[in-house]
């Protein structure tokens, strides 16, 4: 136990200081109304009297005394044993390029499919560290490596397709990105889970030099493609003709992923369903993982309870007794 507020305590000094005086009657006072045969008085027990004239004082400084102690703030100290624990550092880069609505994961769309099996997959961990990075034309770090998993669900829930608000899928930028985020983590394995749809067809990295990249620092990347073989639809809104489905053609640059994946030791994968998605994610579930120190976690909770119900009945007590069987006259 610790006090939060330990200067309070000093409060108790004048506290016991009154008690005191009151206890043993430094305070003076002689009683008003005097015995008319004080011989009668001759045997009467004198102790009996001096608990009666103590009771009240005793009762009111013990409340001061539990009033002091709370206002100390005095609080329960639990520790969480730090110490090593097995995890890796994983960062989720995701695709968020328009063609991503194509809605061929009956009855989900693909991004929908993809931030469901993320976020099932976050669940899942224990001790990992995950962030996620998006990536349409242009990389953007949503939620860097936490521990916090439901933070990091929240952030994958506001993800959509064309967020970043740029044209095309730049693949070798997203991945170059995602390599700068992990490069100095100090975890001995580091992941990226790269999904996308489509082929790299802007952007100023090479996704090959990228995945060199990630090699270079130690960094494996798993590869998911997330198409259905053949033509799909994707929902336009038009002004003049409202919404509408656009057909588009199976434009997955398989042949890239597996390089970049085979380039790092990673693995690709290919997602047609929803089912198919939740699978790859469970398989990546079975990575190696290393030991990082976590650090110890302390908290401290306030206990106030314990001292306050006993000076409210304390001075209850007093007040109560000093109205019947201590009563005295003025």
């Amino acid at each position: 136990m610790r006090f939060e507020e330990p200067l309070w305590l000093l409060a108790a000094l004048p506290v016991l200081t009154a008690g005191a005086a009151a206890l043993f009657g430094w305070s003076g006072r002689r009683a008003t109304l005097r015995f008319p045969d004080a011989q009668s008085l001759g045997h009467a027990p004198m102790w009996k009297a001096r608990v009666v004239r103590g009771t009240s004082p005793a009762l009111t400084a013990a409340a001061l005394l539990l009033m002091v102690v709370a206002l100390a703030r005095p609080q329960k100290v639990s520790r969480e044993s730090a110490g090593p624990t097995e995890g890796i550092d994983i960062l989720l880069a995701l695709d968020t390029s328009t063609s991503m609505n194509a809605v061929d994961f009956d009855p989900l769309d693909r991004m929908t499919a993809a931030k469901r099996a993320a976020m099932d997959f976050i669940g899942k961990r224990v001790s990992d560290r995950i962030g996620a990075l998006v990536f349409g034309g242009d990389p953007l770090l949503m939620c860097p490596l936490t521990l916090d998993y439901e933070a990091l669900s929240g952030f994958l829930d506001r993800v959509y397709a064309g967020m970043t608000h740029s044209e095309g899928t730049a693949i070798g930028d997203g991945l170059a990105a995602a390599v700068d985020h992990l490069k100095e983590s100090p975890a001995k394995s580091r992941v990226i889970i790269l999904l996308t749809d489509g082929r790299s067809n802007t952007g100023l990295v090479d996704p090959l030099t990228a995945a060199k990249t990630a090699r270079a620092f130690g960094i494996k990347v798993y590869t998911i493609g997330t198409a259905k073989r053949g033509e799909s639809f994707v929902p336009v809104d038009s002004p003049l003709l409202g919404r509408r489905l656009v057909r588009i053609k199976d434009d997955l640059d398989e042949d890239s992923l597996l390089k970049i994946a085979a380039e790092t030791d990673g693995k690709y994968f290919r997602a047609e369903s929803a089912e198919e998605l939740a699978k790859i994610y469970a398989e990546i579930d079975r990575l190696e993982k290393t030991e990082y120190e976590r650090p110890e976690i302390v908290s401290y909770s306030d206990i106030l309870i314990p001292f306050l119900i006993p000076a409210a009945l304390l001075l209850f007590g007093e007040m109560l007794l000093s109205r019947t069987v201590l009563m005295r006259l003025p």
